[in-house]
């Protein structure tokens, strides 16, 4: 034990013991301040848990405050929960939409600093959620084969004790569940093993290109903010970066002036992010496996790297009034907090999420489990890796929901995953690895350990369904239908519906913002009907013909089904309707058209027949009763 003594004029105050060794509990234990982490943290203590989230730094949000990437990538039109939320946010500070389209990167760009106030905000108004920061994680804490806590140190050198029944990966590189004995992945696996067919011929080491992110602001006209010329600098380096400097041929042309390359990145108020991919500060090292000495030297070289092109955007290119911020990060050189990882340890999961699930969700039943939505194309950072295969950018996909599985790793129990920890390919970590998607994984993660908590079970045995309820009710999105957001009027029953399948959307790859469809206004044909109930259980036979479905035949064919299923045990319970009673039901709700819109069956189905909630799935998406 420690006292310390403080003395003050004539007089010695003894302070109260000071503990070498600290130990507390909770019930969750968050472990990183990232940004899933951070929704991790913030739904657990929404959902009346006792939740304690540690934070390396004195910041939350990872990517989009500590590490500097405010720049959103993708989500822009699906907007749902705690992403949502957070860009309500971003909007009431700044005064809406308009006025953080700043650059052409996003659609949202702000200042670090703002993110970090913001979930410090959520974060300070949830009563179950502590918040400790400074705390450096050590070590895992298991009994047998259960997590049931961690080991940190704090800023003064203190050990400190966490235990919890549940317990949420989100540091930066996967270090808990590596140390938990989590089985995972590092780099590309090879397609054959995958089963993806984008060429990667054998399974290597190879990660994205990382970036140490700097933010540059307008000292005005006349200001001479040029940095000292930084060691080893030559412009040769940065050569293609813009058309204003490109002399070596060899390299791919550029096709963006230095303002335009500026304005990619630019925020609110004068301020620029620099993180410039071509023959920019993207900057390759593979430091998962390093230890702390070993990591620390490794981002000091990124970070000399992104210094000699913040010199090459003043010195070469001319811009010597813009500077680097000293309003932003509470660092001695302005830098932020921590760099940007684009990918991690990837977990082996109860599922493993691939670019064949992600490209035809319908062609397995994993799309019935999706907890988060993501669609941005798959983008992977490998220019300054002349080893790494340089055809992934921005693969042609559509929107997709990531499956439940994927958070949960294989055999460990009292661990769930967030950020990019998640059980997913490396190829597929391309979209995944994007901020909305990391929110709402992180969302995902805290409803899995709150309910894993509450039913005093592990996060395996927590039912897919009750999982995507409380998602649901928090008006985040399961299935990814940009017309059909949160604030459509039928938006819970479609998703549901969604989720069951028997009413599929339409995906379609489309620039940087990939989509799929629902169509709630448009009819359906009866064969199509037809289809989708007998893909959801065999019994369900129906006849149809191409002709559109009509409102009468809809309930008809519902009224047999609820007819035939009560007369299995466990649903002797679904109340009978019969069709006359639903297509009142229909004209009373104003739903009722001659041929029945996709909408309105949806509403039908949820209303009547509740398939999502009464017929479980498993976590690869199989109905089991």
């Amino acid at each position: 034990m420690l006292r310390k003594i403080i003395v003050i004029g004539s007089f010695a105050l003894l302070q109260l013991p000071l503990l070498a060794q600290q130990k507390l509990t909770t019930k969750v234990l968050v472990i990183g301040g990232g940004t899933g982490a951070a929704t991790a943290a913030i739904q657990s203590a929404r959902m009346g848990v006792p939740t304690i989230i540690a934070s390396e730094h004195g910041w939350l949000g990872g990517m989009v405050s500590s590490a500097g990437v405010s720049a959103i990538d993708g989500n822009h039109k699906l907007p749902s929960g705690i992403w949502n939320e957070f860009r309500d946010a971003i909007y009431k500070v700044y005064g809406g939409p308009n006025k953080v389209f700043t650059g052409w990167v996003s659609n949202t760009q702000f200042e670090p600093r703002i993110a970090d106030s913001i979930f410090k905000a959520m974060a300070n108004a949830e009563k179950q959620l502590q918040v400790q920061y400074h705390l450096t994680y050590k070590r895992i804490l298991k009994k047998g084969n259960k997590v049931i806590g961690a080991v940190f140190t704090n800023n003064k050198q203190q050990t400190i004790h966490i235990y919890a029944q549940q317990v949420v990966d989100g540091t930066d590189l996967g270090d808990a569940m590596a140390d938990a004995g989590v089985a995972h992945d590092i780099g590309m696996e090879a397609s054959s093993i995958t089963g993806e067919k984008v060429g990667v011929p054998s399974s290597n080491d190879i990660v994205q290109d990382l970036t140490y992110v700097v933010i540059l602001k307008d000292f005005g006209a006349g200001a001479d903010k040029t940095i000292p010329k930084p060691a080893n600098y030559t412009p040769t380096e940065f050569d293609g970066a813009c058309t204003n400097y490109y002399i070596d041929t060899t390299r791919k042309a550029p096709n963006v002036d230095a303002q335009k390359m500026l304005d990619y990145g630019k925020l609110p108020n004068g301020k620029y992010m620099i993180n410039w991919p071509g023959y920019g500060n993207d900057y390759y090292v593979n430091n998962i496996r390093m230890n702390a000495a070993e990591r620390a030297a490794s981002l000091q070289a990124a970070k000399e790297q992104t210094l000699r092109f913040v010199y090459f955007i003043q010195h070469q290119l001319g811009f010597k009034h813009l500077g680097i911020a000293t309003d932003e990060f509470p660092t001695a050189d302005g830098f932020p907090l921590v760099p940007y990882y684009r990918e991690s340890r990837r977990a082996k999961g109860l599922v493993r999420f691939n670019l064949n699930h992600l490209a035809q969700p319908y062609n397995s039943t994993l799309y019935r489990t999706g907890i988060a939505v993501g669609d941005y194309p798959i983008d992977h950072h490998h220019k300054k890796n002349s080893a790494a295969p340089q055809h992934l950018n921005f693969y042609p996909v559509p929107s997709y929901s990531l499956p439940l599985g994927s958070l949960i790793p294989q055999k460990v129990e009292g661990l769930v995953l967030t950020e990019k920890n998640i059980s997913v390919s490396n190829v597929v970590n391309g979209t995944t690895r994007l901020q909305p998607c990391v929110m709402l994984n992180g969302q995902a993660a805290g409803v899995v350990a709150a309910l894993a908590v509450k039913a005093n079970a592990s996060a395996a045995k927590v039912e897919v369904r009750k999982v995507q309820q409380h998602l649901l009710q928090s008006k985040a999105m399961i299935m990814p239908y940009i017309d059909a957001g949160i604030h459509h009027e039928q938006f819970e029953a479609i998703q549901k519906i969604g989720a069951t399948g028997i009413l599929k959307g339409k995906g379609v790859p489309y620039q940087w913002a990939n989509q799929t469809w629902f169509y709630p206004d448009s009819s359906i044909s009866e064969v199509t009907f037809a289809e989708g109930l007998r893909d959801f259980k065999k019994s369900w036979q129906f006849t149809g013909s191409n002709n559109l479905l009509t409102s009468e035949k809809a309930c008809e064919w519902l009224a047999a089904i609820i007819a035939k299923e009560r007369l299995q045990p466990q649903h002797k319970n679904l109340p009978l309707v019969t069709a006359a009673q639903m297509l009142a039901a229909l004209k009373q709700q104003d739903l009722y058209s001659n041929y029945i819109q996709r909408k309105s069956l949806a509403w039908l189905l949820n209303n009547f027949l509740n398939p999502f909630e009464r017929y479980a799935v498993t976590h690869e998406g199989k109905i089991y009763n």
